[in-house]
């Protein structure tokens, strides 16, 4: 996952910063407690229930 992304992802719902998950390759919002997954280095910010 890109570094420069990572400063500047934020989440979709609540607009605070995603806190990166590199061994299990998610993205995760601490507020809303949502998980995102990342394949093949692309966030996909679509609200999961895994």
């Amino acid at each position: 996952m890109d570094g420069f992304l990572l400063k500047i992802i934020v989440c979709p719902v609540c607009y605070k910063k995603l806190l990166y998950d590199k061994e299990n390759m998610k993205l995760f919002c601490k507020s809303d407690e949502i998980t995102y997954h990342i394949v093949d280095d692309i966030p996909i910010l679509i609200k999961s229930n895994m």
